[in-house]
């Protein structure tokens, strides 16, 4: 963890430097227990950017090419990031994140499942919705806005958190997942607005 810590507060500091970051709505990040970040992705910088700026530690899945390197590899665990094999389901990476938001931390999660071309319009995934209703866990929408060069204004609009617990317990399609998981996506794509 103290490793975590000084890699954030190192990433924060260069942020700040490089970029004029505005943040909204820090309080419905939960002090403690569970809870799904769900953002918009539209380069890789996504990721970094809302790890070293909210209050806790986020933990997200990566492509497993990623973890080619061992050395990288490491790292990346440390910093709460665990391979994803893309392109299907991937029960593992599926069970670790419940496990992790179960122990009652914070994952993130984009939606589309992979970065968009700002402008582009992807469907979500399903998964999102799927983790937070087994889990029980509130979603938490970010909208992220800005380009990323050097001295532009980043943007990162927090979101009330979204209660699924109409859901919590039943059978729900894949389909009704889906659905949910649009929804989410649309309400960050809101707060981008």
């Amino acid at each position: 963890m103290l490793f975590y810590r000084i890699v954030k507060s190192f990433a924060g500091f260069l942020l700040s430097l490089v970029y004029r970051i505005e943040i909204r709505g820090k309080e419905y990040i939960p002090k403690e227990g569970r809870g799904v970040v769900s953002s918009n992705h539209f380069s890789l910088m996504d990721p970094i950017v809302i790890a070293a700026l909210l209050p806790r530690k986020v933990n997200y899945m990566g492509k497993e090419e990623l973890f080619s390197n061992r050395l990288f590899a490491s790292i990346l665990n440390k910093l709460g990031v665990f391979p994803v094999k893309r392109g299907g389901a991937d029960i593992g990476a599926v069970k670790t994140a419940l496990k992790i938001l179960n122990n009652g931390e914070i994952f993130g999660i984009f939606p589309e499942g992979t970065r968009s071309k700002q402008g582009e319009i992807l469907k979500a995934k399903p998964g999102l919705a799927m983790v937070a209703i087994k889990t029980k866990s509130p979603v938490i929408p970010v909208a992220i806005t800005g380009n990323y060069k050097p001295f532009s204004k980043i943007k990162i609009m927090i979101g009330k958190p979204i209660d699924l617990s109409d859901y919590y317990g039943k059978k729900v399609s894949t389909d009704e997942y889906q659905k949910l998981s649009q929804n989410i996506l649309n309400v960050i794509r809101e707060l981008a607005i």
